[in-house]
């Protein structure tokens, strides 16, 4: 059986849902949401799998011992063969608490897997330049997170019912030591690029602030988000929450546009998840074009331009 950890953001959830489904073979996927809501949404509740566990009482605010305890007790009930979580902040957080408690191994940021006995976990090492096949050791369960845009929300398999919600009554209180603050709220400006179908990026070929129009004036004509690679936000031509890379957002839209980024490798792992890839650059060896669906060797300033009118005229 395979334990999939629900995180507040649906999307997450559903991509660890949908790594679980490529490995479980004949196992039951069973979803576990501990918190007081925000984990739940309807493309959650359409997924296949085998039934939905939900803690009583659900923890209120997140902390880390409580959300580690409530785990521990669930793994250790349900005894399941794996328990995958998307690999957000909650996750890296709590993650390795429950893995440590229960004494078991822990593969994070895995990006693939491939089924099998043992089942074997990919990921990225040496700042994402080489990729590790790991196979855990020890008794079971053994605990892996996925990294964000890896396995693609809307691959789910889907079911014609929802799941059986089952409740996990705490018999014993849970000890919660650590106080909550606030959560954190970005500035007003932040953009969650996570969630955007369409995304417009940017890179040195855009040579100057002052040519940052010509990429916003495509977004806009394709109802895109305007992103850009390290070095735009370093120069302070855009802001932080628009970074896409190993430093910033992990991105997986419909239609990811790269205007003149060359494809170094921190760039590209935050952004291959993308279903369809579109690269304009000058350089006909740069590395985007490797990785690239389509790819446009050309002045950028000569083929927006025309991307536009052509947008403009449908």
């Amino acid at each position: 059986m395979i334990l999939v950890i629900a995180d507040p953001n649906p999307r997450a959830t559903l991509e660890a849902i949908a790594a679980a489904q490529a490995v479980a073979g004949s196992d039951p996927i069973k979803v576990v949401l501990v918190g007081a809501g925000g984990e739940s949404s309807d493309a959650l509740t359409s997924a296949r799998v085998d039934a939905f566990l939900i803690l009583s009482p659900p923890i209120e605010a997140y902390t880390a011992d409580a959300y580690t305890a409530a785990i521990a007790r669930i793994v250790q009930a349900e005894q399941p063969r794996l328990v995958i979580a998307a690999h957000t902040y909650q996750a890296r957080d709590v993650m390795p608490r429950v893995a440590a408690r229960l004494d078991r191994p822990l593969v994070t940021d895995c990006i693939g897997m491939t089924p099998g006995s043992p089942t074997i976990f990919k990921r990225p090492v040496f700042q994402a330049k080489l990729v590790a096949d790991v196979v855990p050791v020890g008794p079971t369960p053994h605990f892996v997170t996925v990294q964000i845009g890896a396995f693609r929300a809307d691959a789910v398999t889907t079911a014609d019912q929802p799941a059986n919600a089952v409740t996990i009554e705490m018999t014993e209180p849970i000890e919660v030591r650590q106080k909550p603050e606030p959560p954190f709220r970005e500035a007003k400006q932040a953009v969650d690029l996570t969630q955007a179908a369409r995304i417009v990026s940017v890179g040195r070929g855009i040579k100057g602030e002052e040519h940052l129009q010509i990429a916003k004036d495509l977004a806009a004509a394709l109802g895109a988000e305007i992103a850009a690679s390290r070095p735009i936000v370093d120069a302070g031509w855009l802001p932080s929450d628009r970074q896409v890379g190993s430093s910033g957002q992990t991105v997986a839209p419909k239609l990811y546009l790269a205007l003149g980024i060359s494809g170094a490798i921190q760039h590209v792992v935050g952004m291959k998840g993308a279903r369809t890839i579109v690269a304009i650059n000058k350089d006909p060896d740069a590395p985007i074009f490797e990785i690239a669906d389509y790819g446009i060797v050309g002045d950028l300033f000569e083929v927006v331009p025309a991307m536009i009118a052509e947008l403009k005229k449908a």
